[in-house]
């Protein structure tokens, strides 16, 4: 779409991946964002080759070639991904009113930003949304005539949102013993498995069991009633699987690099409510469908390398398996 214009600042979030931040910057480049807002985490005490894969990774960032104002928020120290990133967006949402927001690993499709900016305007006024998401994990299935529709999942494979919303979020998730007591979940969760699965992920996450972010957001959606909105076609794959990523191991993973396809006339759904089928289909395929992709993974090794590879592909899931556990 030739006459488009980027006029949304974007939100860069940024590590020590060098060669997938370099992607994603190039993406952000062609985009051309009046301002980046850049935030860095602090290489790991443990890890010697952190600070020169750092530095590196935050010199990307200044190859910028048109017309931008450049805010950097780099830490020092490492702090990890739930204090980093909910921090850096403390951060950004008291410098913006509203963020385009990408990590170093989310390649989006040149319209994902049309679509968050044409969104954020749409949706600026209505408390019913909190977030616009460029995520689709609906396998091809056609959900709608339409270019979005609603869901009470808070996909962040790049996504978008107004500093109103923000203020709904708590790292801390105060309020999830008591939300937790009078059973609201069943409300959001219609079947038993659903609920007890993110029951034991939001106690996880309430303890500090995980140093994550997002179960955080998901949950305050759910405690405010919001939803977010999700394109109908997937906008943004994730480039990042793999053994130095941080949540994501499996590179055959279904979410790793999915296809991307353009959304650039945006068809608008009459009614704001959320689209249950598609939901469940995403509790299936995304979060319930994960112990299929360990049978799937070790499968694949022994078809195609016998013993040695079934062997490989067993090291690798152990190392997965483990992090499911420490989540239960």
């Amino acid at each position: 779409m030739n006459d488009f214009r980027l006029t949304t600042p974007v939100a860069f979030f940024i590590f020590n991946r060098a060669e997938t931040t370099a992607r994603v910057f190039e993406a952000i480049r062609q985009a051309r964002p009046p301002r980046l807002l850049v935030v860095a985490d602090g290489p790991r005490p443990a890890q010697p080759d952190d600070p020169a894969k750092c530095a590196a990774t935050r010199a990307i960032v200044d190859r910028i070639d048109w017309d931008c104002e450049v805010s950097r928020n780099f830490s020092d120290v490492n702090l990890g991904c739930k204090r980093r990133i909910s921090s850096g967006l403390d951060w950004i949402f008291s410098e913006v009113e509203e963020a385009i927001i990408l990590e170093d690993d989310c390649l989006p499709a040149p319209s994902f930003f049309h679509f968050c900016q044409d969104l954020l305007e749409r949706h600026r006024d209505d408390e019913r949304i909190m977030i616009i998401s460029g995520n689709n994990f609906q396998s091809g299935r056609k959900r709608t005539d339409h270019s979005y529709y609603f869901s009470k999942y808070s996909h962040i494979w790049g996504w978008a949102s107004w500093r109103r919303a923000w203020r709904l979020y708590d790292v801390e998730m105060k309020s999830w013993p008591e939300y937790k007591k009078s059973g609201r979940i069943r409300s959001v969760c219609e079947g038993r498995d659903e609920q007890r699965y993110w029951t034991r992920r939001f106690d996880h996450a309430f303890s500090g069991g995980v140093d994550t972010w997002d179960y955080q957001l998901l949950y305050a959606c759910w405690y405010h009633n919001r939803l977010t909105a999700l394109p109908e076609s997937n906008l943004v794959s994730n480039i990042g699987f793999g053994g130095d990523a941080t949540h994501v191991a499996l590179q055959d993973d279904d979410a790793s690099n999915l296809p991307v396809t353009d959304i650039w006339e945006i068809r608008r759904p009459a009614l704001v409510e959320r689209h249950r089928e598609a939901d469940r289909y995403t509790f299936d395929l995304i979060y319930k469908g994960r112990m299929r992709r360990v049978i799937k993974h070790l499968k694949r090794g022994f078809s195609e390398r016998g013993v040695i590879g079934l062997a490989y592909s067993a090291l690798n899931i152990l190392r997965m398996t483990l992090k499911l556990l420490r989540e239960h």
